[in-house]
């Protein structure tokens, strides 16, 4: 079993940054990744890293702001959001578990943290 914790969320003004961090333990997951949920909202799955190749993939809303990534021993993974929005207001999960998908999308988790509420607004 994996155990995923969030940090790094809070308030940001439009147009600004944050970095969510996670920090990995249990059993290493093949995938790893971050989905979103605003109240009232479906779930959002927004990106996608597979430790074992690197490769990565993201939700078309946050594609070329956001960016996943992971540290070399596999033991966290960070999501670096850039150029914030109102729309980016949500609660974001760590999460792993992928389910299958085809190339280049994001797949749906089956496992997740806690959340880390992210807020942008002026």
């Amino acid at each position: 079993q994996v155990h995923l914790r969030e940090s790094g969320g809070g308030s940001v003004q439009p147009g600004g940054s944050l970095r969510l961090s996670c920090e990995v333990s249990g059993i290493t997951p093949g995938c790893l990744g971050w989905f979103r949920q605003a109240p009232g909202k479906q779930r959002e799955n927004i990106a996608v890293i597979y430790p074992q190749t690197r490769r990565t993939a993201y939700a078309d809303s946050v594609k070329g702001r956001f960016t996943i990534s992971q540290d070399n021993a596999g033991n966290s993974v960070s999501l670096q959001m850039n150029n914030l929005t109102p729309a980016d207001s949500a609660m974001y999960y760590c999460a792993a578990e992928c389910r299958p998908v085809a190339a280049g999308r994001v797949p749906i988790f089956d496992a997740a943290g806690q959340g880390t509420q992210v807020s942008v607004s002026s």
